[in-house]
Protein backbone atom coordinates (compact mmCIF):
# COMPACT_ATOMS: atom_id res chain seq x y z
CA UNK A 1 0.00 0.00 0.00
CA UNK A 2 1.73 3.19 -1.14
CA UNK A 3 1.88 6.49 0.76
CA UNK A 4 -0.56 8.30 -1.55
CA UNK A 5 -3.21 5.62 -1.07
CA UNK A 6 -2.77 5.47 2.71
CA UNK A 7 -3.01 9.26 3.03
CA UNK A 8 -6.25 9.10 1.05
CA UNK A 9 -7.74 6.76 3.66
CA UNK A 10 -5.94 8.01 6.78
CA UNK A 11 -4.98 11.67 6.42
CA UNK A 12 -1.83 12.54 8.36
CA UNK A 13 -0.54 8.96 8.50
CA UNK A 14 1.20 6.45 6.28
CA UNK A 15 1.36 2.66 6.45
CA UNK A 16 4.37 1.35 8.32
CA UNK A 17 3.56 -2.37 8.02
CA UNK A 18 0.73 -4.86 7.88
CA UNK A 19 0.30 -8.45 9.05
CA UNK A 20 -2.33 -11.19 9.06
CA UNK A 21 -2.76 -12.32 12.70
CA UNK A 22 -5.54 -14.63 11.45
CA UNK A 23 -6.66 -15.76 7.97
CA UNK A 24 -9.60 -13.35 8.06
CA UNK A 25 -7.83 -10.48 9.86
CA UNK A 26 -5.61 -7.65 8.63
CA UNK A 27 -3.59 -5.60 11.13
CA UNK A 28 -2.22 -2.34 9.70
CA UNK A 29 0.37 -0.34 11.63
CA UNK A 30 0.34 3.38 10.82
CA UNK A 31 2.95 6.03 11.49
CA UNK A 32 2.67 9.83 11.38
CA UNK A 33 3.30 11.39 7.98
CA UNK A 34 6.41 13.58 8.47
CA UNK A 35 5.04 16.06 5.93
CA UNK A 36 1.79 16.59 7.83
CA UNK A 37 1.82 18.84 10.92
CA UNK A 38 -0.52 17.62 13.69
CA UNK A 39 -3.15 20.08 14.94
CA UNK A 40 -4.78 20.65 18.31
CA UNK A 41 -8.21 18.99 18.50
CA UNK A 42 -9.69 21.99 20.31
CA UNK A 43 -8.45 25.07 18.47
CA UNK A 44 -6.89 23.64 15.31
CA UNK A 45 -3.49 25.23 15.98
CA UNK A 46 -0.64 23.44 14.17
CA UNK A 47 2.22 25.15 15.99
CA UNK A 48 2.39 22.44 18.67
CA UNK A 49 5.10 20.26 20.14
CA UNK A 50 4.45 16.57 20.82
CA UNK A 51 3.93 15.86 24.52
CA UNK A 52 3.58 12.07 24.35
CA UNK A 53 2.29 9.28 22.09
CA UNK A 54 -0.01 6.35 22.80
CA UNK A 55 -0.95 3.55 20.40
CA UNK A 56 -4.65 2.75 19.95
CA UNK A 57 -6.33 -0.20 18.26
CA UNK A 58 -8.93 1.21 15.86
CA UNK A 59 -11.52 -0.73 13.87
CA UNK A 60 -11.63 0.14 10.19
CA UNK A 61 -14.17 -0.90 7.59
CA UNK A 62 -13.71 -4.47 6.37
CA UNK A 63 -11.61 -4.95 3.26
CA UNK A 64 -12.94 -7.79 1.10
CA UNK A 65 -13.02 -10.76 3.50
CA UNK A 66 -10.57 -9.25 6.02
CA UNK A 67 -11.52 -7.70 9.33
CA UNK A 68 -9.28 -4.61 9.44
CA UNK A 69 -7.71 -3.22 12.60
CA UNK A 70 -5.37 -0.22 12.73
CA UNK A 71 -2.54 0.34 15.19
CA UNK A 72 -2.65 4.12 15.38
CA UNK A 73 -0.10 6.30 17.22
CA UNK A 74 -2.14 9.17 18.71
CA UNK A 75 -0.18 12.18 19.89
CA UNK A 76 -0.94 14.53 22.76
CA UNK A 77 0.28 18.00 21.94
CA UNK A 78 1.50 20.99 23.94
CA UNK A 79 -0.70 23.75 22.53
CA UNK A 80 0.14 27.35 23.42
CA UNK A 81 -3.60 28.14 23.67
CA UNK A 82 -5.13 24.98 25.15
CA UNK A 83 -2.33 23.33 27.10
CA UNK A 84 -2.06 19.55 26.71
CA UNK A 85 -4.54 18.39 24.04
CA UNK A 86 -5.00 15.36 21.82
CA UNK A 87 -4.30 15.88 18.14
CA UNK A 88 -7.17 16.28 15.70
CA UNK A 89 -7.56 13.28 13.38
CA UNK A 90 -10.08 14.05 10.63
CA UNK A 91 -11.15 10.43 10.06
CA UNK A 92 -11.39 9.37 13.73
CA UNK A 93 -14.43 10.50 15.78
CA UNK A 94 -13.45 11.91 19.16
CA UNK A 95 -13.10 9.32 21.94
CA UNK A 96 -14.04 6.46 19.60
CA UNK A 97 -12.29 3.24 18.63
CA UNK A 98 -13.62 3.12 15.07
CA UNK A 99 -13.12 5.23 11.96
CA UNK A 100 -15.64 7.55 10.34
CA UNK A 101 -15.77 5.32 7.26
CA UNK A 102 -16.72 2.31 9.40
CA UNK A 103 -19.47 4.33 11.09
CA UNK A 104 -20.86 5.41 7.70
CA UNK A 105 -20.73 1.84 6.40
CA UNK A 106 -22.56 0.45 9.46
CA UNK A 107 -25.23 3.16 9.13
CA UNK A 108 -25.84 2.15 5.52
CA UNK A 109 -26.13 -1.52 6.57
CA UNK A 110 -28.54 -0.53 9.33
CA UNK A 111 -30.86 1.08 6.83
CA UNK A 112 -30.87 -2.05 4.62
CA UNK A 113 -31.38 -4.27 7.75
CA UNK A 114 -34.56 -2.35 8.73
CA UNK A 115 -36.09 -2.57 5.23
CA UNK A 116 -37.40 -6.18 5.60
CA UNK A 117 -39.47 -4.99 8.58
CA UNK A 118 -41.29 -2.43 6.43
CA UNK A 119 -41.64 -5.00 3.65
CA UNK A 120 -43.25 -7.36 6.16
CA UNK A 121 -45.65 -4.62 7.26
CA UNK A 122 -46.65 -3.89 3.68
CA UNK A 123 -48.02 -0.58 2.32
CA UNK A 124 -51.12 -0.70 4.53
CA UNK A 125 -49.12 -1.35 7.70
CA UNK A 126 -46.59 1.40 6.89
CA UNK A 127 -49.41 3.85 6.21
CA UNK A 128 -50.88 3.16 9.66
CA UNK A 129 -47.72 4.28 11.50
CA UNK A 130 -48.23 7.73 13.01
CA UNK A 131 -44.89 8.27 14.78
CA UNK A 132 -41.53 6.56 15.36
CA UNK A 133 -39.18 7.12 18.32
CA UNK A 134 -35.44 6.83 17.65
CA UNK A 135 -32.03 8.22 18.44
CA UNK A 136 -30.40 10.62 15.98
CA UNK A 137 -29.50 7.82 13.57
CA UNK A 138 -29.40 9.26 10.06
CA UNK A 139 -29.77 5.90 8.32
CA UNK A 140 -32.86 4.86 10.29
CA UNK A 141 -34.30 8.35 9.96
CA UNK A 142 -34.01 8.26 6.17
CA UNK A 143 -35.51 4.77 5.95
CA UNK A 144 -38.52 5.71 8.10
CA UNK A 145 -39.15 8.85 6.06
CA UNK A 146 -38.90 6.86 2.83
CA UNK A 147 -41.21 4.04 3.92
CA UNK A 148 -43.62 6.02 6.14
CA UNK A 149 -43.63 9.61 4.84
CA UNK A 150 -46.73 10.45 6.88
CA UNK A 151 -45.14 9.43 10.20
CA UNK A 152 -43.55 11.94 12.57
CA UNK A 153 -40.08 11.13 13.82
CA UNK A 154 -39.58 11.68 17.57
CA UNK A 155 -36.02 11.90 18.87
CA UNK A 156 -35.46 10.24 22.21
CA UNK A 157 -34.60 12.56 25.11
CA UNK A 158 -32.01 10.23 26.65
CA UNK A 159 -29.88 10.04 23.51
CA UNK A 160 -29.90 13.79 22.89
CA UNK A 161 -29.02 14.62 26.50
CA UNK A 162 -26.31 11.93 26.55
CA UNK A 163 -24.85 13.49 23.39
CA UNK A 164 -24.97 16.91 25.07
CA UNK A 165 -23.02 15.45 28.00
CA UNK A 166 -20.30 14.04 25.74
CA UNK A 167 -19.94 16.96 23.34
CA UNK A 168 -20.61 19.94 25.60
CA UNK A 169 -20.23 19.21 29.31
CA UNK A 170 -17.18 16.96 28.87
CA UNK A 171 -15.56 19.42 26.47
CA UNK A 172 -16.11 22.42 28.77
CA UNK A 173 -14.97 20.44 31.81
CA UNK A 174 -11.68 19.48 30.14
CA UNK A 175 -11.13 23.02 28.84
CA UNK A 176 -11.70 24.51 32.29
CA UNK A 177 -9.36 21.98 33.88
CA UNK A 178 -6.62 22.86 31.39
CA UNK A 179 -6.96 26.54 32.18
CA UNK A 180 -6.14 25.68 35.79
CA UNK A 181 -2.92 23.78 35.08
CA UNK A 182 -1.07 26.17 37.43
CA UNK A 183 -3.50 25.31 40.25
CA UNK A 184 -3.21 21.56 40.63
CA UNK A 185 -5.77 21.26 43.43
CA UNK A 186 -8.54 23.13 41.59
CA UNK A 187 -7.67 21.36 38.34
CA UNK A 188 -8.01 17.95 39.98
CA UNK A 189 -11.45 18.84 41.36
CA UNK A 190 -12.76 19.72 37.90
CA UNK A 191 -11.10 16.77 36.16
CA UNK A 192 -12.77 14.38 38.61
CA UNK A 193 -16.21 15.96 38.36
CA UNK A 194 -17.43 14.15 35.23
CA UNK A 195 -20.11 11.94 36.81
CA UNK A 196 -21.08 14.71 39.20
CA UNK A 197 -22.03 16.84 36.19
CA UNK A 198 -23.56 14.10 34.04
CA UNK A 199 -25.79 12.39 36.58
CA UNK A 200 -29.32 13.60 37.25
CA UNK A 201 -29.48 15.42 40.63
CA UNK A 202 -31.88 12.80 42.06
CA UNK A 203 -29.31 10.07 41.32
CA UNK A 204 -26.40 11.67 43.16
CA UNK A 205 -25.05 9.81 46.20
CA UNK A 206 -25.77 11.35 49.60
CA UNK A 207 -23.71 14.47 50.21
CA UNK A 208 -22.75 15.00 46.58
CA UNK A 209 -25.41 17.68 46.09
CA UNK A 210 -23.21 20.04 48.14
CA UNK A 211 -20.14 19.18 46.04
CA UNK A 212 -22.10 19.88 42.85
CA UNK A 213 -23.39 23.22 44.17
CA UNK A 214 -19.89 24.29 45.19
CA UNK A 215 -18.43 23.28 41.83
CA UNK A 216 -21.07 25.19 39.85
CA UNK A 217 -20.76 28.25 42.06
CA UNK A 218 -16.99 28.31 41.50
CA UNK A 219 -17.00 27.86 37.71
CA UNK A 220 -19.31 29.93 35.52
CA UNK A 221 -18.88 28.03 32.20
CA UNK A 222 -19.65 24.71 33.92
CA UNK A 223 -22.63 26.29 35.63
CA UNK A 224 -23.90 27.61 32.28
CA UNK A 225 -23.75 24.28 30.44
CA UNK A 226 -25.25 22.44 33.44
CA UNK A 227 -28.21 24.82 33.50
CA UNK A 228 -28.54 24.54 29.71
CA UNK A 229 -28.68 20.73 30.04
CA UNK A 230 -31.64 21.07 32.41
CA UNK A 231 -33.35 23.55 30.07
CA UNK A 232 -32.76 21.22 27.10
CA UNK A 233 -34.73 18.44 28.85
CA UNK A 234 -37.72 20.78 29.21
CA UNK A 235 -38.22 20.73 25.43
CA UNK A 236 -39.56 17.18 25.77
CA UNK A 237 -42.07 18.13 28.46
CA UNK A 238 -43.80 20.98 26.64
CA UNK A 239 -47.63 20.76 26.75
CA UNK A 240 -47.93 21.46 23.03
CA UNK A 241 -45.87 22.20 19.92
CA UNK A 242 -46.16 25.99 20.20
CA UNK A 243 -44.67 25.95 23.69
CA UNK A 244 -41.98 23.49 22.55
CA UNK A 245 -41.06 25.81 19.67
CA UNK A 246 -40.81 28.83 21.99
CA UNK A 247 -38.67 26.87 24.42
CA UNK A 248 -36.36 25.83 21.59
CA UNK A 249 -36.07 29.40 20.28
CA UNK A 250 -35.11 30.63 23.75
CA UNK A 251 -32.70 27.75 24.35
CA UNK A 252 -30.98 28.31 21.02
CA UNK A 253 -30.71 32.08 21.63
CA UNK A 254 -29.12 31.52 25.04
CA UNK A 255 -26.69 28.98 23.58
CA UNK A 256 -25.45 31.46 20.99
CA UNK A 257 -25.12 34.26 23.56
CA UNK A 258 -23.21 32.04 26.00
CA UNK A 259 -19.87 32.54 24.29
CA UNK A 260 -19.11 28.83 24.87
CA UNK A 261 -17.95 27.35 21.57
CA UNK A 262 -18.86 23.72 22.34
CA UNK A 263 -22.40 24.75 23.32
CA UNK A 264 -22.82 26.93 20.23
CA UNK A 265 -21.65 24.15 17.93
CA UNK A 266 -23.94 21.58 19.55
CA UNK A 267 -26.94 23.92 19.21
CA UNK A 268 -26.16 24.51 15.53
CA UNK A 269 -26.04 20.76 14.88
CA UNK A 270 -29.26 20.23 16.84
CA UNK A 271 -31.13 22.70 14.62
CA UNK A 272 -31.47 20.02 11.95
CA UNK A 273 -33.32 17.77 14.40
CA UNK A 274 -35.68 20.30 15.97
CA UNK A 275 -38.82 19.01 14.28
CA UNK A 276 -38.25 15.57 15.85
CA UNK A 277 -37.81 17.14 19.28
CA UNK A 278 -40.90 19.34 19.01
CA UNK A 279 -42.91 16.31 17.82
CA UNK A 280 -42.53 14.86 21.33
CA UNK A 281 -45.14 17.38 22.51
CA UNK A 282 -47.72 15.49 20.45
CA UNK A 283 -46.31 11.95 20.55
CA UNK A 284 -45.08 10.98 24.02
CA UNK A 285 -42.72 8.29 22.80
CA UNK A 286 -39.30 7.13 23.93
CA UNK A 287 -36.97 4.19 23.42
CA UNK A 288 -36.49 3.33 27.10
CA UNK A 289 -38.04 -0.16 26.89
CA UNK A 290 -35.91 -1.02 23.87
CA UNK A 291 -32.76 0.34 25.54
CA UNK A 292 -33.53 -1.71 28.64
CA UNK A 293 -33.84 -4.84 26.49
CA UNK A 294 -30.57 -4.07 24.70
CA UNK A 295 -28.75 -3.64 28.00
CA UNK A 296 -30.18 -6.91 29.30
CA UNK A 297 -28.99 -8.71 26.16
CA UNK A 298 -25.50 -7.24 26.64
CA UNK A 299 -25.43 -8.58 30.19
CA UNK A 300 -26.52 -12.05 29.00
CA UNK A 301 -23.71 -12.07 26.42
CA UNK A 302 -21.12 -10.73 28.87
CA UNK A 303 -21.99 -13.27 31.59
CA UNK A 304 -21.42 -16.09 29.11
CA UNK A 305 -18.28 -14.46 27.63
CA UNK A 306 -20.04 -14.66 24.28
CA UNK A 307 -21.86 -17.43 22.43
CA UNK A 308 -20.59 -19.49 19.53
CA UNK A 309 -24.07 -20.85 18.77
CA UNK A 310 -26.42 -18.09 17.54
CA UNK A 311 -29.50 -20.28 17.91
CA UNK A 312 -28.74 -20.88 21.58
CA UNK A 313 -28.02 -17.16 22.10
CA UNK A 314 -31.40 -16.19 20.67
CA UNK A 315 -33.07 -18.86 22.78
CA UNK A 316 -31.57 -17.21 25.89
CA UNK A 317 -32.86 -13.82 24.72
CA UNK A 318 -36.38 -15.19 24.19
CA UNK A 319 -36.30 -16.75 27.65
CA UNK A 320 -35.33 -13.41 29.17
CA UNK A 321 -38.27 -11.60 27.55
CA UNK A 322 -41.28 -13.95 27.57
CA UNK A 323 -44.06 -12.57 25.40
CA UNK A 324 -41.81 -9.96 23.75
CA UNK A 325 -39.06 -11.69 21.73
CA UNK A 326 -40.17 -13.68 18.70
Amino acid sequence: MNANLSSLFWEGFTVDSFTHPAPDALLITLRPDPGFAPSCRRCGCRDCAVHDVSVRRIRERDLLHWRVTLLLPVRRLRCSRCGIATERISWLPERQRYTSSLATWVESLTRVAFRPFFTWLGPEGCAAIESVAMDMNTALDLEVRAQCPQAEVVYDLFHVVAKFGREVIDRVRVDQANQLRDNSKARKVIKRSRWLLLRNPENLPAGHEVKLAELLAANQPLNTVYVMKTALKELWYAPDKDVAQRRWNEWYRQSQESGIKALQQFADKLKGYVSGIIASATHRLNTSVLEGMNNRIKVIKRMAYGYRDNDYFFMKIKAAFPGKAR
